[in-house]
């Protein structure tokens, strides 16, 4: 019973999160507009935004048992020998994040006022499939690496560890907004691909689950073997 109740929370919190999300571009432009600010410095206002829904779906997540809303994080945590799922877990907690996922995409298509519904639409593939495999592959082996360390190595006030994370997500975001969108989260990608129909597809496979899977378990054994946990002690 625990882990349909875990799958349903991660369901429940990928749908909010997509929605959220996916307002951003809306938000930022909005913000922008109104404070008169343009170029570069838009990214500030980002940021800023994706601090506050970093931070508040992390408390929402721990409030209902630990529920995540991105596959790569539980995998990553995981291959890191640090959470307490496994294989059976997580072959429950990931179809329902991407169900969320689809839930929340559909969603924030009806609400989104129609000015800024041009917006919306995903994750998408913007190069040839190799070269976007590798780049979604290296992107969310970059973000699960700084994840791991940030919550596991990292500064222990919780603001400072949310605020880290937000640079790191925006930054990597427009590294990779040429390239696959990106979206370093499969549960994503497949609402916004299931939204466009275009999530029975190999090149979508490949490109959003193989690889962010792969390189979010290679980020996980690479933070094992440089930051290795210490042997435990045995009891007199």
């Amino acid at each position: 019973m625990g882990l349909i109740k875990a799958a349903i929370g991660d369901g429940v919190l990928t749908f909010m999160w997509v929605f959220c999300v996916s307002t951003l571009g809306a938000l930022t432009s909005v913000i922008s507009s109104a404070l008169g600010i343009t170029g570069l410095s838009t990214l500030f206002i980002t940021t800023v935004l994706v601090f506050i829904l970093v931070f508040v779906f992390s408390m929402i997540g721990d409030a209902i048992g630990g529920a995540s809303f991105n596959p790569t994080a539980i995998a990553s945590f995981y291959a890191a020998g640090v959470s307490p799922d496994n294989l059976f877990s997580m072959a429950l907690r990931f179809p329902a994040q991407a169900a969320g996922a689809a839930g929340g995409a559909m969603a924030i298509k009806e609400f989104m006022p129609i000015q800024y519904k041009h917006m919306l639409g995903g994750p998408s593939l913007k190069v040839d499939l190799q070269t976007g495999a590798i780049a979604e592959g290296v992107l969310t082996f970059i973000i699960s690496f700084a994840v791991l360390f940030i919550f596991l190595r990292g500064p222990r006030n919780t603001m400072v560890k949310m605020w880290l994370l937000a640079m790191s997500t925006v930054a990597l975001v427009v590294a990779g907004s040429g390239y696959t969108g990106p979206s370093m989260n499969p549960a994503n990608a497949f609402g916004w691909a299931y939204v466009n129909n275009r999530y029975n597809s190999w090149d979508h496979f490949y490109v959003y689950w193989i690889c962010p899977f792969i390189g979010c378990t290679l980020a996980a054994w690479v933070f094992r073997f440089l930051f290795p946990a210490p042997p435990k002690q045995k009891k007199a």
